[in-house]
């Protein structure tokens, strides 16, 4: 192949500029309006690679290296409504070790116009993503901001697995629900405190389901947590603002908050004392209704798609 000569260079100079002015590819239109069941991909599969991950405390930050492989079963991927392939990820966290209350809340969800639809909410301790949010949008239109709900499976089901995961198409397998292969392996049960599941990205823990009845009382009974959310009443706005159809749960803004209504707050979580934190800490929990993973977080939560310090690409935890 011969070298490109200087006025071949500039011509292909501006043939990329001009590609890279378009921006990204055009979202994918989607016309669903109605929930649909979930039809999961049996989680039957060894992943590609040995799990690996490693957490220590250095000064004021919690540094996490992971590959972002699970050590449980998963789904076949690819499959018919997920075209990706899991490979191992070159994660590098570093969570705040004593994470603050902020002043108002952030959500993982951050609209039509500032960037990114969805932010990663945390990470398992094993060091998968908890990433609820989808790019998918009603009609392909983010500036109305009717984005889907994975868990609605208005659009399929994204060939979610047994564990509520798929794949981005990087490779990264990440959780969009309950990760069940992940919590029977920790022993999550409802006779008991949840054991500790994962970090947020603004570094409060995250639990599973159960915790006590009273949140500064150790001894008091377990019970199951509840969102305080609950799906909006009537039909959405149709036409040119909306998808129309009813509430039902098919889109994120399906939902709202209705205070006293659940055990946890907006955040799905409550300051409470657990096993790990017996002096009491701010907590999330994992839930069976939605929000399942926090659409928002209580502190101030670091970027999980940055995977390095400077935005450099480390090679995977050995």
């Amino acid at each position: 192949m011969k070298p490109l000569r200087p006025v071949h260079l500039l011509f292909a100079a501006v043939a990329i500029t001009a590609v890279l002015a378009q921006g990204p590819p055009p979202l994918r239109k989607h016309t669903g309006t109605h929930v649909q069941p979930l039809d999961l991909v049996p989680a039957d599969q060894k992943p590609p690679a040995p799990n690996k991950e490693k957490t220590e405390t250095q000064g004021d930050k919690r540094v996490m290296d992971a590959n972002g492989i699970p050590g449980h079963l998963v789904g076949k991927f690819p499959n018919r409504g997920n075209p990706n392939t899991i490979t191992e990820q070159p994660y590098h966290f570093e969570f705040p070790a004593n994470p603050k209350v902020a002043e108002q809340i952030t959500p993982a969800h951050l609209g039509p116009r500032q960037g990114p639809p969805n932010r990663p909410f945390g990470v398992a301790l094993n060091g998968v993503l908890f990433d609820p949010g989808t790019n998918e949008f009603w009609n392909g239109d983010r500036g109305l901001d009717w984005n889907y709900e994975a868990l609605g499976a208005a659009v399929g089901t994204l060939g979610l697995d047994a564990n509520h995961a798929h794949v981005q198409p990087n490779g990264a397998y990440h959780y969009h629900g309950l990760p069940m292969a992940y919590l029977r392996s920790l022993g999550v049960k409802p006779t008991t405190h949840s054991p500790q599941v994962g970090w947020a990205a603004d570094g409060f823990p995250i639990y599973a389901l159960y915790g006590y009845k009273d949140p500064k009382d150790p001894k008091s009974p377990i019970i199951q947590l509840t969102p305080g959310y609950r799906l909006k009443s009537g039909e959405r706005p149709g036409g040119n603002d909306g998808p129309g159809g009813k509430y039902d749960g098919a889109f994120i803004r399906d939902y709202e908050y209705v205070k006293g209504s659940g055990t946890l707050d907006e955040c799905n979580g409550r300051f409470c004392v657990t096993p790990e934190f017996p002096n009491g800490t701010y907590a999330y929990f994992l839930t069976t209704d939605w929000p399942v993973v926090s659409r928002f977080f209580r502190g101030t939560p670091i970027e999980l798609r940055n995977l390095a310090p400077g935005g450099e690409r480390p090679k995977p935890p050995r």
